[in-house]
């Protein structure tokens, strides 16, 4: 199967091409006839959050996203509402309990703001469901058909790490806009004059959080249950500071298309941005989904006009001849990087510019991260002891260090 034959459904309609992926994402040529749980990309991302109908404006103003489909009471739908959101082949799914018996509200009161389903698209459920199930997986949905008038989506489920789940999903019959269930959806919202289009085009990855001593645990199940292989790892001086640590391990699909970091806490000094995570979030999640772009400056500058904070980086960081020799050349100057608080890394393959937000929600939890790659496949490696030490500072105003 050629990278093009490949593409998934969202990405076609957002007209990205192999090209554009292997620069935003860093897609890479596999064979998929060898790839026991084949995986053609990602999905949505669904959400549980506190209050969807304000969610939805949120990431329609602050992160420029396009409302395309909807789903509750008004369709049916007694138990929650359900905004569906785009932008490029980026899909979002915020969830709220509309019923107060609703599994939603139990998980946000559980949880707050947070991801519920990391869901995939697959070429055929029912042999990827076979395959985990043989592989120890919980499945917790057995594959059905949901058909209306737009055609038939094939789904299944299985459990992942804490109350997370990964939906697979096959739309190659379909043509909706979203799932059976949901009717297409507009906003009355309109973006500011002269606001990009879309400030992000593509999902780069999503990073789980995991409890002590059970990192290796979920690296073997996506080997082993689903086919990814071992990207890269984090361990030791590579991920730590003077005053907490961790550890992280990456793995990936076969063409890196969809990328799982993996972390736990490590023994330090003081707690770790994990163990803060896994206190508040009560239990393992995700922790940061990590957006691609191919104008990091612009995107930035177009989230702080809608107020979104990022986490500040010391002026010392772009002052350091160590990080001007390392990183050499890259597009934009060091000083229109330093007025943004843009971190820049650089390997073998390239280099990539990256930025991350505070905490999205009331809880100190989930945030995002903004990445620009070029060439490079990594995750900004020379960048982790800058990152960590301003999340350390974050978590010492909260009291949590």
């Amino acid at each position: 199967m050629s990278l093009q034959d490949a593409l998934t459904n969202e990405e076609r309609l957002a007209e990205l091409d192999v090209d554009a992926l292997k620069q935003l994402v860093g897609l890479v040529e596999y064979d998929a006839g060898s790839d026991p749980f084949p995986v053609t990309g990602w999905d949505a991302a669904v959400w549980a959050v506190g209050n969807a109908t304000q969610s939805a404006h949120f990431y329609q103003s602050a992160f420029g996203m396009e409302l395309v489909a909807y789903s509750g009471p008004e369709t049916g739908n007694r138990d929650h509402v359900s905004y569906v959101l785009k932008s490029g082949a980026v899909r979002f799914v915020l969830n709220g309990g509309v019923h107060p018996d609703s599994p939603v509200i139990a998980h946000h009161a559980k949880h707050g703001d947070g991801l519920t389903d990391i869901a995939l698209e697959v070429p055929d459920v029912d042999a990827c469901i076979e395959h985990a199930r043989a592989q120890g997986a919980t499945v917790l949905v057995e594959p059905h058909d949901e058909s209306d008038e737009h055609g038939t989506v094939r789904l299944g489920a299985v459990a992942a790490y804490g109350d997370t789940r990964h939906t697979l999903v096959d739309r190659s019959r379909y043509d909706g806009p979203y799932l059976p269930g949901y009717v297409a959806r507009t906003s009355s919202y309109r973006k500011r004059a002269g606001a990009p289009k879309r400030v992000f085009q593509a999902l780069d990855h999503i990073v789980g959080n995991v409890e002590l001593g059970r990192m290796n645990e979920w690296v073997d199940f996506y080997n082993r249950v689903m086919g990814f292989t071992n990207m890269a790892e984090f361990i030791g001086d590579d991920i730590a500071t003077d005053y907490s640590a961790l550890m992280s391990k990456v793995v990936a699909n076969g063409n890196h298309r969809v990328k799982f970091p993996l972390n736990e806490p490590a023994v330090g000094k003081k707690k770790s941005q994990i163990d803060e995570y896994l206190e508040f979030y009560d239990g393992p999640g995700a922790q940061h989904l990590a957006l691609a772009t191919n104008d990091i400056l612009r995107t930035v500058d177009a989230l702080v006009e809608e107020g979104v904070e990022f986490l500040a980086t010391p002026d010392s960081y772009y002052e350091d001849p160590e990080l001007r020799v390392r990183i050499g050349e890259v597009r934009v100057p060091i000083e229109e990087l330093q007025k943004r608080g843009i971190l820049v890394d650089r390997d073998e393959d390239g280099y990539l510019l990256q930025i991350f937000t505070k905490p999205i929600g009331d809880r100190p939890t989930v945030f995002f991260e903004f990445i620009e790659r070029h060439g490079s496949l990594g995750f900004g490696k020379g960048n982790f002891k800058a990152l960590f030490e301003a999340i350390e500072r974050e978590q010492e105003k909260r009291g949590n260090f």
